[in-house]
């Protein structure tokens, strides 16, 4: 038997086996002498019956194989997995609905492959801007440090109002490179889970004081101040990993002061939402535009490069921010506006 036979082999397989079987019938009929003229009639229709019930039971017998096998293959191009035994081995079913079953399925793998695609080419996307940014991020302070380094090496070691210079700002820059490598680090372990959270009931409004103390010599060089909202002398209870809730804050409102203007102010509010704390982080800065919002919390990505890197950051702070709420299972979001300021908001559970 052909393993995977196609319509016209399966028509002139039924047709060769009904005649055959007929060609048997007709033989009888010759064999026994007078039987078809005795019963004449009769014979003739019964004939008809016979004939018609091996075609039928020939042609069943073929179109459920060639069914059975063209849906195998289906099925093999569109699974994943390997069938149990039980199920090839399970008889086809040629009443069943089995072709409203395929047409679902395969339009549901067809749905599943244009995901999938559109999540690698993304991914792509998203791998190929990473190393580019990464590449860029490295390079500078490499290429500067590569060069304090060898103007020392031909001969600025020997003058000393240039070498402790140009030593400090080799420093400088490796200080950098520090900072990018534990950051890229910290996203590293909070995405593959290494990073484990410890989860302790304290006051968030205690917490927020102590990374105002923290913050307050970096606020009063820009003449910011860090202040509570009015009607936020309430404090509440949260329960999550604090020192990683601490870092949050900390890059939220170290951004403030990096980005806002000078002689403005930075807010903390709370906000009771029953079974969580809302904690806004407000500025009166320069805001973000509309067009930035979106991509504010991708690794490297900078409103104003320039103004960026001259304020020391790294691109990663408001990434580490978001993997470290989304570890907690829970959402930040930001509202801005150009030339009036912005407004980070994040959840956190009430214990």
């Amino acid at each position: 038997m052909l393993k995977n036979p196609t319509p016209h082999q399966v028509s002139i397989r039924g047709a060769l086996i009904t005649s055959i079987f007929l060609l048997l019938i007709l033989i009888l009929f010759q064999v026994i002498p007078g039987w078809g003229y005795e019963h004449g009639v009769l014979a003739f229709a019964g004939f008809v019956l016979i004939a018609a019930l091996a075609n039928y039971l020939v042609f069943r017998y073929f179109v459920t194989i060639y069914l059975q096998r063209k849906i195998k293959l289906i099925y093999k191009t569109i699974r994943a997995e390997k069938l149990p035994a039980s199920e090839k081995r399970k008889p086809f079913q040629a009443q069943a609905p089995i072709f409203e079953e395929i047409e679902s399925e395969v339009a549901n793998w067809v749905e599943e492959q244009r995901l999938e695609m559109e999540r690698q080419r993304v991914l792509a996307e998203y791998r190929r801007n990473f190393m580019g940014d990464i590449s860029h991020e490295l390079k500078t302070p490499l290429f500067n440090i590569q060069g304090y380094i060898e103007t020392l090496l031909d001969g600025a070691v020997d003058e000393p109002q240039v070498n402790r210079n140009f030593l400090r700002k080799a420093s400088k820059n490796v200080e950098r490179l520090q900072t990018i490598m534990y950051d890229l680090d910290t996203i590293s372990r909070l995405e593959s889970g290494e990073s484990l959270l410890e989860f302790t009931v304290f006051e968030i409004r205690e917490l927020v004081e102590e990374v105002f103390e923290e913050l307050e010599i970096k606020a009063s060089t820009r003449n910011i101040t860090l202040m509570f909202k009015e009607g936020a002398q309430q404090g509440f209870k949260v329960k999550a990993d604090r020192e990683k809730i601490q870092q949050v804050l900390i890059n939220l409102i170290h951004n403030g002061i990096k980005y806002g203007t000078p002689d403005g102010y930075i807010k903390l509010s709370f906000y009771d939402m029953e079974n969580h704390i809302l904690v806004e982080v407000a500025d009166n800065g320069l805001g973000i535009g509309k067009e930035h919002l979106p991509h504010l919390f991708d690794r490297f990505y900078r409103v104003e490069k320039s103004r960026s890197r001259h304020a020391g950051g790294t691109g990663l702070g408001l990434a580490i921010v978001k993997h470290i709420l989304e570890a907690h299972q829970q959402t930040i979001h930001v509202r801005s506006t150009s030339e009036k300021g912005s407004t980070f908001g994040f959840t956190l559970e009430k214990a």
